[in-house]
């Protein structure tokens, strides 16, 4: 089977598991993956394909939140203008992050973004339109184009997944460009893409603003979805998690952050219930057991099972 033939597979059976899902599971749920699939497939593009591991995603996912929050529900845009405003503000402190964070690797650049996201953090507490502790809330889902009613929970689902999809088609898309291969050359070997004449520190930047604003993307969506953007949102748990999911699914994979995200949610939801705080414990028991007997991932593991080259991880990391 060709590349192109595994790709339109890959995408026509998305699509048909997508539209049969919410007449079989719960919508609200469903919502829920895709916003976290989408956040850990932005991720995954910058950690899983450039080599760059950011511990200040919840940042962007977060701020989107509040700003898609307060447009809509203060200023009374529609959703796709919330949307679309939240993932260029997303772009913008991508851009902003990116060009302090690119000139330090490794450790350091993961303690730059964490630094840089817990400003965002306290910022959100402070300002009065975030709602401090008690965060945003009464955010309206809106009318799409003023004609589509989201106050249901279908319309909601279908609007959300056509969001993801259009985001999960962009992440392929840069990824299989010339784009995302100078990427993957400067993961593998920086020395020698910047030997060959690249500008790996624009490079770097771009792959960080394109994260960022889909990661916004789907923040912004979570808010819509829920009609609250708080401050759990922005905290550095929800960037370790990010971490968690993309990891568990499969780094430098393209299905990998969605079997993750959907692993954890359903995690979450099923165990929240039984366990209570003791749900944290036991993600961080999952986490240990996948870096000790699954470093590829659930579907790089898979992958390997079937004789595909395995997915590399970024050196250094």
């Amino acid at each position: 089977m060709t590349e192109r033939q595994r790709t339109l597979w890959m995408f026509g059976g998305l699509i048909v598991v997508g539209c049969i899902a919410p007449f079989v599971l719960y919508p609200t749920f469903l919502m829920k993956v895709l916003c976290f699939a989408l956040f850990a497939c932005a991720f995954n593009l910058l950690l899983g394909f450039a080599g760059l591991l950011s511990f200040g995603h919840a940042a962007f996912f977060g701020g989107s939140a509040y700003i898609t929050g307060y447009l809509c529900r203060d200023l009374g845009l529609s959703p796709e203008l919330g949307l679309l405003a939240g993932a260029a503000f997303g772009g913008v402190l991508g851009a902003l992050f990116g060009m302090l964070a690119i000139r330090r690797e490794g450790i350091y650049f993961a303690m730059i973004t964490l630094g840089l996201a817990q400003l965002v953090y306290f910022v959100a507490v402070q300002m009065p339109f975030t709602g401090g502790e008690d965060g945003m809330q009464g955010i309206p889902r809106g009318k799409l184009f003023g004609l589509v009613d989201m106050s249901d929970n279908i319309a909601m689902y279908f609007f959300v997944f056509a969001v993801f999809m259009g985001g999960f088609w962009l992440i392929h898309r840069t990824i299989h460009s010339p784009f995302g291969q100078i990427l993957k050359a400067i993961r593998d070997n920086e020395p020698r893409a910047t030997s060959l004449g690249y500008d790996v520190a624009r490079f770097k930047l771009l792959a960080f603003v394109i994260s960022a604003s889909l990661a916004g993307l789907a923040g912004s969506m979570k808010s819509l979805v829920f009609q609250l953007a708080s401050l759990a949102d922005v905290h550095w748990h929800t960037s370790g998690q990010v971490v968690l999911m993309t990891l568990l699914g499969g780094l430098g994979t393209i299905l990998g952050p969605v079997a993750g995200a959907i692993t954890i949610v359903s995690l979450e939801d099923l165990l929240a219930d039984k366990v209570g705080s003791w749900v944290t414990v036991i993600m961080g028991a999952i986490f240990v057991i996948c870096v000790l007997l699954f470093r590829r991932g659930v579907v790089g593991e898979i992958g390997a099972l079937f004789g595909k080259k395995p997915a590399a991880g970024p050196a250094g990391h």
